[in-house]
């Protein structure tokens, strides 16, 4: 048996736990102000991006979405925060997956890619219950069918690493989010491994990703590897063989460590599965849950607490940038989901249910995160004022909007709580 401190620095796990209350970093307070994004969309191409007197991008956003410059869709917050913060961002939206040349659009990031199969699960977007192939997709224009592969993440991290050797790779979003340990398969009626080992990706950026991925993007400019970054909330890796060989002997629960029934045994015994499960959701409040490893044959993956509740003030900021709020002008068709949040406004995220059939509490957290009221005001004026809206909000709201600014009354109750 090695010690507590061998794990550590085997995973770079840290220590030290938030009070409750402690909120993400004020990164955005020190960054965002000086540095204003642009109100044209972000760039599709390099012709667009020497437009804007880049002539290099840091950071790739590959995402199975069209670009629609509105906050509801992922590409566009993550890519507007990154913008505010100083970094310059290309965006490849739906790319021909059959050949790398479409990642190599705005030649080699400087920083790293950004793979996101889109706002959506790709096979849900496929795929009806009855596994039948759907006749249209909301997030590609026209409707159109077809033009994202099944399981994108995968094919996308694949097609960036065939592009640019060396360059790191985070995937993110709701598919890789859910996918980061051992999970059931509906499509396949299988347990499949880690998407990481699949995917080959560097990291999985799991849940709400803006000051994630500013972290991330910062860390890398500053000279760190992506191996630094694995000491970071919110993240899992694989580690390499020999790294996984000196954790092998660590027990179950012990510590700030918690090993999971591996890969091999939820795959065949579903009470395992099932202790998996109910221990993955147990480890959902970021003020006391504890970092997951998880066997595959010889491979360590490990999944770190997750990340903190965003405070207020950056959630104004993520929404106070000046998006377009409509498609990229290359599009000529309409993009349905689109038409259906134009004229919406978001004032929170996150929900303390933790509904089993659903995945919001998962991936957007447990703790209630909501924009200041003026925030909201100032998005609803602006909207009035533009033209294609005719002075309607269609609605203001989000996953769990009845639960606004709703909090624990008592912090102390709060950073102990493992209630489901």
């Amino acid at each position: 048996r090695i010690g507590l401190e061998r794990i550590i620095m085997v995973t770079n796990i840290p220590l030290s736990r938030p009070a409750p209350g402690a909120y993400s970093s004020t990164l955005f307070v020190r960054l965002g102000v000086s540095a204003r994004a642009s109100s044209a969309p972000l760039p599709m191409s390099m012709e667009e991006a020497q437009a804007r007197g880049w002539d290099e991008i840091d950071v790739v956003f590959v995402t199975g979405d069209a670009y629609v410059d509105h906050p509801s869709f992922a590409m566009a917050i993550l890519g507007r925060v990154l913008e505010a913060n100083g970094f310059r961002v290309g965006i490849v939206a739906q790319p021909d997956w059959h050949s790398s040349e479409p990642w190599k659009t705005f030649g080699r990031p400087k920083l790293f890619f950004a793979i996101s199969a889109g706002n959506m699960d790709s096979m849900i977007n496929h795929y009806t219950a009855n596994r039948k192939v759907r006749n249209d997709d909301a997030y590609s224009p026209g409707g159109r069918i077809g033009l994202r592969p099944d399981r994108a993440t995968l094919a996308y991290c694949q097609r960036a690493r065939e592009a640019y050797k060396g360059v790191p790779i985070i995937a993110g979003g709701v598919e890789a989010s859910l996918r980061r340990l051992a999970h059931y398969d509906y499509w396949s009626d299988t347990v499949r491994r880690s998407i990481l080992l699949d995917a080959k990706a560097d990291l999985v950026a799991f849940g709400m990703g803006e000051s994630t991925i500013v972290e991330i993007a910062r860390r890398l400019r500053s000279g760190q590897t992506v191996t630094d970054l694995r000491e970071m909330r919110g993240v899992a890796y694989a580690l390499g063989a020999a790294e996984s060989e000196a954790i092998r002997t660590r027990s179950a629960s012990d510590g700030p460590v918690i090993v999971l029934p591996s890969y091999e045994e939820v795959k065949t015994d579903k009470c395992k599965f099932a202790k998996a499960t109910r221990r993955i959701h147990l480890e959902t409040n970021p003020y006391n849950a504890k970092a997951l490893v998880q066997w595959h044959d010889c491979q360590a993956i490990v999944c770190t607490p997750p990340p903190l509740p965003e405070s207020q003030q950056n959630m104004d900021l993520f929404y106070d940038v000046p998006y377009t709020r409509r498609p990229h002008p290359s599009y000529k068709d309409p993009i349905p989901a689109y038409q259906v949040v134009k004229d919406s406004v978001v004032i929170m995220r996150g929900c303390f249910g933790g509904c089993t059939y659903c995945s919001i509490t998962t991936h957007q957290g447990r703790i209630i995160q909501s924009r200041s009221k003026e925030s909201i005001v100032r998005e609803v004026r602006e909207l009035g004022s533009r033209e294609v809206t005719k002075g309607i909000v269609s609605d203001i709201g989000g996953p769990t909007a009845n639960m606004y600014e709703m909090r624990c009354v008592r912090p102390e109750i709060e950073a102990i709580c493992r209630r489901l």
